[in-house]
């Protein structure tokens, strides 16, 4: 099995990215012709060059926007209409719409709006497009069967963006990285960006700091500042033991107590700071305990890496005294996401893949909330719609 893995131990940027994967192998004029596709050429140039941080060498990328005083700041419609309308190759359409899903889901709910709605700044410049088209014209052209990642370095300190001074990592990083592992104080600096950290959450498989794997090539894409730690990404290419590329597999833990002093109305409000807290799951149970007395079990499954922030979260707002904690590994199906046109307007289909084909597919729930809003109906009726609108 070959493996891209990503050592995130400076963290991760759209154009440290790049400037790996044209280290690794990929043509950059191969990348330019792809990106052309998008009939942006006459808003920015794409240059490389050798550089090196604290004595490491590798590539460096820079992104010249050819007009930076006129430079455009798109919604996600405004990318997925430049996108869908190119003439890249599907595969590619689709993994750039899913990382710029990531991003437009975080900035949403990190400012409180709907994701139609959101108007992005730095996502939506024309460099964060080319990071992010490239970084799937990247991913397709190196034909990999698995990425894995260590865990991510987000840095510290403050930083200035389009909403001011926000601190690191910013609130769009975190969000995206939800169950992800992560760590951060290497340095009082951003490392790790939202365009970087969608990248990282949409194409990882599985993240370890101890990969089992046979190193093939190691390469460098140096970033733009000088910072105490090196500022660059780590790269590998390497073999595997051969895995199911039909599913992944993740480290989880299911928590478990047993509450028997809490009133429904708590523990429904438990449930859903639990779910808040990037809890993968969280289900009740009805149980009988001793004395005869009926009880709640409750259920929250978590990754691996997040057990002691979940334990934290059920001893501060449960009555529980002790948890059981299982180790156990998710199998999880890969999944893609495509854009709709319906009578009713857009929406977003969620496909269920194994070996490469789809098995099943809906439509993203909070497309049809909207839809039927819009259109005065219930729901059930938006979702016959949409059904009968691909027959």
């Amino acid at each position: 099995m070959n493996i891209l893995y990503y050592d995130c131990f400076s963290g991760i940027s759209g154009d440290m990215n790049l400037a790996a994967m044209i280290r690794l192998g990929v043509n950059p004029n191969d990348l330019r012709r792809e990106l052309s596709k998008l009939g942006l050429d006459d808003e920015f140039r794409l240059t490389t060059a050798r550089d090196s941080r604290n004595g490491i060498v590798g590539t460096r990328v820079d992104v010249a926007l050819t007009h930076p005083e006129r430079q455009v700041h798109r919604h996600l419609r405004d990318i997925e209409a430049v996108i869908g309308n190119s003439t890249l190759d599907e595969p590619v359409r689709l993994t750039a719409l899913r990382i710029f899903r990531k991003l437009a889901e975080a900035e949403a709910k990190v400012h409180g709006t709907e994701i139609r709605k959101i108007h992005f700044h730095e996502v939506g410049a024309v460099d964060a497009m080319v990071d992010i088209v490239g970084a799937a014209v990247c991913y397709h052209s190196l034909q990999v069967d698995q990425v894995w990642s260590s865990p991510v370095e987000l840095g510290g300190g403050f930083v200035r963006c389009a909403h001011g001074r926000l601190p690191v990592p910013a609130p769009a990083t975190l969000e995206i990285l939800t169950e992800i592992p992560t760590t951060r104080g290497a340095v009082r600096q951003e490392t790790t960006t939202p365009t970087g950290a969608a990248i990282l959450a949409t194409l990882v498989d599985r993240f370890t700091d101890s990969p089992r794997m046979t190193v093939e090539k190691t390469v460098y894409g140096i970033g733009h500042r000088e910072n105490d730690l090196p500022n660059v990404l780590r790269v590998q290419l390497a073999r595997a033991e051969t895995a199911s590329s039909s599913w992944t597999l993740e480290s989880a833990r299911l928590l478990q107590c047993n509450i028997d002093d809490m009133t429904p109305e708590m523990l429904g409000v438990v449930m859903n700071l639990l779910l808040e807290k990037g809890a993968q799951d969280v289900h009740f149970t009805s149980i009988m305990m001793k004395k005869n007395r009926p009880a709640v079990s409750v259920s929250v499954l978590c990754a691996a890496a997040d057990e002691d922030r979940f334990k934290k979260l059920l001893f501060k707002h449960t009555s529980t005294l002790g948890i059981k904690s299982y180790p156990l590994e998710k199998t999880i199906l890969e999944t893609a996401f495509e854009q709709l046109e319906t009578p009713l307007g857009p929406v977003t289909l969620k496909h269920a893949l194994m070996d490469g084909k789809i098995v099943r597919s809906k439509p993203e729930l909070e497309d049809c909330k909207a839809l039927a809003e819009r259109h005065g109906m219930s729901l059930g009726e938006v979702y016959y719609r949409i059904g009968k609108s691909r027959n």
